[in-house]
């Protein structure tokens, strides 16, 4: 586990496999994703590593129904009674009522599905709170849940006006430098939408699902990106 502060009220949590972030305000801690199952000790060492207490985690926002996104949401929701949160359409798999639809691999993309090791699987989460598009949830003075269906059917962002932060979950990567659409979309032509839609934010830092985070300077790097991953 490795903890980065981006900005004074958001670090980034690296875990063995996924990212997590901390969202940290007045009236407590906001966790977006959680990384695989068993990292719930992992991200509460982050938290008191910068001198925070565990029990004032609030909420768990979860961008999108994958492993490495929801490993841990139910083992950290039951220790610290916080609320989930996902949108209407991802719920129902979150909770293991659905499967999952698979993704659509290119060539490319399935060099690296091959390539991936063995993720856990996420133990059923209960989902307290499910979002749509344009719902604004108690965090940073106002956070935007941004629906960005491709990635999974319901994949959300989190934009935080105020702040000018973007959470952009697995719709937008920036691994090595290369701020680019996601991989392993279920419906890829859906996922290029969604990811120019984010690109039109007025945003200034930008946190992604995988990558590094940008601090500064977020809308111009994601308006770049969207120049070299045009809509066909």
């Amino acid at each position: 586990m490795e903890i980065t502060r981006v900005r004074d009220e958001l670090h980034m949590i690296t875990l063995e496999f996924g990212t997590a972030y901390l969202w940290r305000d007045d009236h407590g801690l906001t966790l977006v994703d959680t990384g695989i199952a068993g990292s719930a000790d992992g991200i509460e060492k982050g938290i008191r590593t910068i001198g925070l207490d565990p029990a004032a985690l609030r909420r768990i926002v979860l961008t999108h129904h994958h492993e490495d996104h929801t490993g841990s949401a139910a083992e950290l929701a039951r220790r610290w009674s916080a609320e989930v949160v996902a949108h209407r359409l991802e719920a129902p798999v979150v909770r293991r009522e659905q499967p999952a639809a698979p993704p659509v691999l290119n060539a490319f993309e399935q060099q690296l599905w091959d390539g991936l090791p063995p993720i856990p699987p996420a133990e059923p989460c209960p989902v307290h709170r499910e979002v749509e598009d344009g719902d604004v949830l108690d965090i940073g003075g106002g956070a935007a849940v941004v629906h960005v269906p491709g990635h999974t059917d319901g994949s959300i962002a989190l934009h935080l006006p105020g702040p000018g932060v973007l959470f952009t979950g697995d719709t937008v990567s920036n691994v090595q430098g290369q701020t680019r659409p996601g991989v392993f979309n279920t419906d890829p032509a859906q996922a290029l939408a969604s990811f120019h839609r984010l690109a039109a934010l007025p945003v200034e830092t930008v946190v992604f699902g995988h990558g590094d985070p940008i601090a500064v300077g977020g809308s111009a790097a994601l308006r770049a990106a969207a120049e070299q991953h045009p809509q066909v």
